[in-house]
This record gives C-alpha cells, sequence and structure tokens, in this order.
C-alpha cells in the first residue's frame, strides 16, 4: 500500500470511528445497498428493484440518497411519489432517475440520512393525517439507503453489496491509484452479497463464478450470496414511444454513456443484435451540453448508424435539449431470485 493509499484509509479509519461512535437508529427499519467500489455495480437499478418489491409486499418504501452532485442542500424530497420535485441539477442524476421512474415511493436526499430519514416521516406522518386520500399509505415505513455501505452514522438492520462479476475489485488498490472505498476485508460486515452482471438471474450455487465467491467466503462466510443480472426489458424514443429492444436488432447503432462500467453498456447494445458501429464514453456523472448532444450525432452520422442508443441515466440529464429524433433510451431491470427478497424483507 502506498503512501497516498496509506492517508486514504487513514482518513477512511477516523471517519468510521465517529461515525460508528455517533451512529443513530431511525424508527423504522433501513436496508442499505451499497458496495466496495466507485460505480459499476448496478446500485440505482437494484434500489429501484427493491423499492418497488417493497411496494409490492404492504411496505411503504422511502429512498434515503445522498444525491450526489447535486446541487439542493438539506434534506428535501425528491418526490414525493407522484413525480419529480427537483430537476437533475438540484437531485443529483441518480435520484431524479429513481424519482421519474418510481410510484408511490418517496425519495428523500440529505446528506446526513439519519437526519434525511427523520424529515421523511415527519411529512409523511403530516400527509397521512391531512390528506387520507394521499398515495402515502399508512403502511409500515421501510428506509433504503442508497449507496449506504460507507454511511457509518446510521444504522441499518442489513447491509448489501453489490459487486460486479467482470471487474469486481479493480485492481485491488484504494482510491485514488484503484476504484476501492474500502479494503475487501470490509466485505467482512455485509448481511448479503449480490455478484451483479451475470449472465443469468436467478443462480446462487458455486459453479457461477467461483473463483469470486471463494475469495468472498474468504472474508464472509455467513453472508447469503445471490447473483444477478441487469436485464434489457425495451426502449423509449425521445418521444415516449415504447418499443421491445428486438427492434434494434439487425440495425446500426451507435451508442454513448456516462458510466462507471461502460463495458456493461456495450454488451447491452450487442445483446439485442445491433450492428454497434461506435461507442462514445464520458466520465460517470458527465453534465451535458447542448454542443455534446450535437457532436453525438454528428459521430453518429458518420459511422452510418441508424440509430443513437443512451441509457436512462444519461438521458435525465438531457430533457432540455433538442434531441436527434433516431435517438433511444435503453431500458435495464434488475433480475435476481424472488427469494432474494423474501430473504431481505423478512423482517
Amino acid at each position: 500500500m502506498g503512501i497516498a493509499e496509506r492517508l486514504y484509509y487513514l482518513g477512511l479509519s477516523i471517519k468510521r470511528y465517529f461515525g460508528i461512535k455517533h451512529q443513530k437508529r431511525l424508527p423504522y427499519r433501513v436496508v442499505s445497498v451499497g458496495n466496495l467500489t466507485l460505480g459499476g455495480t448496478g446500485k440505482t437499478p437494484a434500489t429501484i428493484a427493491m423499492a418497488e418489491e417493497a411496494q409490492s409486499r404492504g411496505f411503504l418504501p422511502v429512498i434515503l440518497t445522498r444525491g450526489y452532485k447535486g446541487s439542493e442542500q438539506g434534506p428535501c424530497f425528491v418526490t414525493k411519489g407522484e413525480g419529480l420535485l427537483l430537476d437533475v441539477t438540484r437531485a443529483g442524476d441518480e435520484p431524479a432517475l429513481m424519482g421519474e421512474k418510481l410510484r408511490g415511493i418517496p425519495v428523500v436526499k440529505g446528506k446526513n440520512r439519519y437526519n434525511a430519514g427523520m424529515f421523511a416521516i415527519k411529512a409523511i406522518k403530516h400527509q397521512q393525517e391531512e390528506h387520507a386520500a394521499s398515495s402515502i399509505t399508512n403502511s409500515e415505513i421501510v428506509f433504503i439507503l442508497d449507496d449506504g455501505f460507507q454511511h457509518w452514522t446510521l444504522y441499518r438492520d442489513k447491509d448489501i453489496v453489490l459487486i460486479d462479476s467482470e471487474n469486481p475489485f479493480s485492481n485491488r488498490k484504494l482510491i485514488p491509484f484503484g476504484r476501492l472505498r474500502e479494503p475487501i476485508d470490509a466485505l467482512s460486515r455485509a448481511d448479503v452479497i449480490v455478484i451483479t452482471g451475470t449472465a443469468e438471474s436467478g443462480r446462487n450455487d458455486d459453479d457461477l463464478h467461483r473463483d469470486l465467491i471463494d475469495e468472498i467466503k474468504l472474508h464472509n462466510n455467513q453472508a447469503q450470496i445471490y447473483s444477478a443480472c441487469h436485464t434489457l426489458v425495451g426502449c423509449t424514443t425521445v418521444a415516449g414511444e415504447r418499443m421491445p429492444a428486438a427492434v434494434l436488432s439487425g440495425t446500426k447503432v451507435f451508442g454513448f454513456c456516462g458510466l462507471a462500467n461502460p463495458v456493461s453498456f456495450r454488451k447491452t447494445i450487442e445483446s439485442t443484435g445491433a450492428v454497434l458501429t461506435g461507442l462514445r464514453h464520458y466520465r460517470d456523472h458527465f453534465r451535458y451540453r447542448s454542443e455534446d448532444v450535437r457532436e453525438i450525432a454528428d459521430e453518429a452520422g458518420r459511422t452510418g448508424a441508424d440509430t443513437i442508443v443512451t441509457t436512462e441515466k444519461d438521458i435525465i440529464k438531457m430533457k432540455t435539449f433538442d434531441l436527434p429524433i433516431n435517438m433511444v433510451i435503453l431500458e435495464i431491470a434488475f433480475s435476481v431470485k424472488a427469494d432474494f427478497y423474501t430473504h431481505i424483507f423478512g423482517f
């Protein structure tokens, strides 16, 4: 471990010590979704899927999120479950995406997730009392802590850690020389571990990614391990028309994305049977400008592409632009064995 890594780890250890020392507990159960690396494991689709499943089981899920790069300060609603209350600049791209896709599920932004949770409880209780016909019901609240594995100041009942099957630990170095937020042995804190980006959902046997599973068990032989995939469920035009992904088969497409793991996006495009003429990759959480859209359209035209494809996370940041009519958004869903949810929500 180099000097920079040691300094990072020292700072992390101090933060963890004081976080745990001053840890607070919300009056409702908290399930955390997080990872060990900087992005690339599919936390947002997983968080969306978990919230929808909790709702279907009779809970009132409330997502607590930091809202990375969102300008709005302090506890605030990205949505109360009935459409976005903050735009992507104020909310952050992932909270805005969750708020746009989910219905009847509040998303609350706040750096201090305990304060955000208490803010949500107060607002929800008030709304329940004042508006009996509200979409927010009297169901038991369950908090889903988005990107929460390193947020030690809030107690959680279950810690779920996502690990990318293709690049689980990057070069195994800590920030700034690698993508690890914590050493790999931090997996010992996890209650549930999900290997994402697998070829098949619903399998969690040791024949799938045996080496990775064996390494996980070296650090944690108590956690339940699941395999999950991110499934392409369809696509949508910029005009809002939904279509099956099969319409892309045999066509020439140009892709662009601002993701931590562009390899997974490439594989998703190729899975449609489309011919990929080019792929432009921007840094994670990239803020697009209108000139970027023109450059993308021009490059797609030069490659002979019929269609431009991107992700839901990217398009949420481009809503105010004049977009090419041949642009299509791929819709990805988190797919995992059903007993994962029984394990998570079987309090």
